[in-house]
C-alpha cells in the first residue's frame, strides 16, 4: 500500500476521524484533509464558511501554509443514529469542534458539517 493510499483510507467509525484529520494535518496533507469530507460538505471556523470540496481545499491549503504543528485533540464519543453521527474533539487550549458525520455506501465515515473552534464558556 503506499502512503497515499494509507494516507487516504476512509475513517472506520466517526472517532476515527479527529485522528485522521490530525495525522493528515501535521503531514501537510492537503487533499487528504479534504478526503475526510463528504463533496458537498460544509465546514465553518469563525468568520469563513466554505462550502465543498474545492472551497474546503482552499481554506486547508491555506491554513497548512501558515502553520506547520497541530496538537493532538482529544476525541470524545460520538453520539450517533443510525448512519448519522456527531463527533467532537477537545483541543489542549480547551477549543471544542463539533461535526456532523455520515456513513457512506462503502463504510466509511466523512463529515458533511464541521463547525471548527467553538470556544469554552468562561466560568461565572
Amino acid at each position: 500500500m503506499t502512503t497515499s493510499a494509507r494516507n487516504h483510507a476512509p475513517a472506520e467509525t466517526p472517532e476515527d476521524l479527529a485522528r485522521l484529520f490530525n495525522e493528515r494535518a501535521n503531514e501537510g496533507d492537503v487533499e487528504g484533509l479534504v478526503a475526510l469530507y463528504e463533496p458537498g460538505a460544509v465546514l465553518a471556523a469563525g468568520k469563513v464558511v466554505a462550502t465543498g470540496e474545492a472551497e474546503i481545499r482552499r481554506f486547508y491549503a491555506d491554513l497548512l501554509s501558515r502553520r506547520s504543528e497541530f496538537p493532538a485533540a482529544e476525541t470524545l464519543p460520538a453520539l450517533r443514529n443510525g448512519d448519522i453521527a456527531m463527533t467532537f474533539a477537545r483541543l489542549p487550549n480547551g477549543t471544542i469542534s463539533a461535526e456532523t458525520a455520515r456513513l457512506q455506501a462503502d463504510g466509511g465515515w466523512r463529515w458533511l458539517i464541521d463547525q471548527l473552534k467553538i470556544k469554552p464558556l468562561s466560568p461565572g
